[in-house]
């Protein structure tokens, strides 16, 4: 079994991206895709109502298969009522991009929101050499955000983009669990990632579209024991997710 924790639509490819996500399901083996769609940097309302109606629509059209994260803009002061009505209406979990770092005050309602409603929180993080955005989430915001609601189930996206930059600040956090999505990483750095968080807390994701043969690749070139891996795979994702 294979769950894949963090998987996206575009709003702007949105028709070739769910096709591309079923062939991808179908090629390795997945049994469920939690997607968030997204499209721009700092979305207003409309859009992201547009976004969260195309993440609900793949959800009702393949409901064995798609599951989703809302995406909110915590800049809007609606974000709690948007999401709880995504809730309601079956997504499991909010996905935070980079409209602000995640430790910005405006995101606490959303992550005491996220406690009330007893799901996690996905956030984009991703330390880059060059080209990092001015509100673009890196590990040290989100310990600052995990330290700050320790009940709060966190999703640190792309083991933080650089798990050597990543995975140290946060190794601690038993309520941060790393995912794997759309990191140019091998075998060393999985092996990595386990021994700074333990085998326990890492999730298997994709960041589909633009990922999904080398993230396999990655989890069977390490060297994990075949019930490690089951772990990664989606053992862990259920307990995050909260899953029986």
């Amino acid at each position: 079994m294979i769950i894949d924790i963090h998987a996206h639509l575009w709003g702007h490819s949105y028709k070739e991206n769910k096709i591309q996500l079923l062939k991808s399901a179908e090629l390795f083996g997945f049994d469920r895709i939690y997607i968030s769609s997204i499209m721009s940097y700092d979305p207003d309302e409309e859009e992201i109502d547009m976004l969260n109606n195309l993440t609900l629509g793949f959800m009702k059209e393949e409901p064995d298969l798609i599951g989703g994260f809302v995406y909110l803009n915590p800049k809007q002061s609606n974000s709690v009522e948007i999401m709880n009505r995504a809730i309601d209406e079956g997504m499991q979990g909010v996905k935070l991009w980079v409209a602000v770092l995640c430790d910005d005050e405006r995101v606490n309602p959303i992550a005491e929101n996220c406690m009330k409603s007893d799901v996690p929180m996905l956030v984009h993080s991703f330390h880059k050499a060059t080209g990092q955005l001015e509100s673009e989430t890196v590990s040290t915001q989100v310990r600052n955000l995990a330290l700050r609601y320790p009940e709060l189930r966190i999703i640190m996206a792309h083991m933080g983009g650089n798990a050597y930059h990543g995975l140290r600040c946060i190794s601690d956090l038993p309520n941060v669990y790393p995912d794997i999505s759309g990191t140019p990483i091998g075998k060393g750095e999985i092996d990595y990632a386990v021994n700074q968080v333990g085998v326990d807390r890492l999730l298997f994701g994709t960041d589909m579209p633009y990922g999904g043969r080398q993230c396999v690749a990655q989890v069977e070139d390490s060297s994990l024991s075949e019930k490690d891996k089951e772990k990664i795979y989606y053992r862990n994702s259920m307990k995050v997710l909260g899953i029986e």
